[in-house]
């Protein structure tokens, strides 16, 4: 029987290695809502530490939230393959077309995508960059709006 959800255990695994790696994750207290191969949700708490001097989330904490949602399926995609491939941003893009003012959930449904990036990158040996887009929302309902929206562009490289 498994006593633990896998939601808090990716959470725990999340939380850990931002303590460890990147501090500045941790400070934002990200949660894991959803992380499978076609999809991650991240959500982060409109806490008075993550506000800026408006009181809307600041954007550096809304990027922070945007890279985990990119990067941990990545990341859970390299995992299950069992190769060495490293992973990085190379830059994003990001509109934020209105202010958030409570908790925001960080979406990323290119998990498909990024399985193909990493067959064609262990594959070939090259570099592969891939744009991967994430929407941020206050509200898990499918007709809210995006708050933001994000491009980040993935890029990965075989290191075995």
């Amino acid at each position: 029987m498994n006593i633990i959800s896998e939601r808090f255990k990716y959470t725990l695994w999340l939380r850990y290695f931002a303590f460890t790696k990147i501090p500045m994750i941790y400070y934002t207290k990200p949660t894991v809502l959803e992380l499978n191969e076609r999809r991650c949700i991240i959500k982060i708490p409109f806490l008075r530490k993550n506000q800026n001097h408006l009181g809307s989330m600041y954007f550096g904490v809304i990027s922070v939230g945007a890279d985990l949602a990119g990067g941990i399926i990545a990341m859970r995609i390299i995992q299950k393959c069992r190769k060495k491939v490293s992973l990085m941003f190379k830059n994003i893009n990001g509109d934020f077309l209105r202010r958030i003012e409570k908790e925001a959930y960080f979406i990323c449904e290119d998990g498909d995508a990024i399985s193909k990036a990493v067959e064609e990158t262990i594959k070939t040996h090259e570099r592969v960059n891939l744009p991967v887009t994430v929407n941020v929302k206050t509200s898990l309902d499918a007709e809210s709006e995006p708050l933001a929206k994000f491009v980040l562009t993935l890029s990965l490289k075989d290191k075995s």
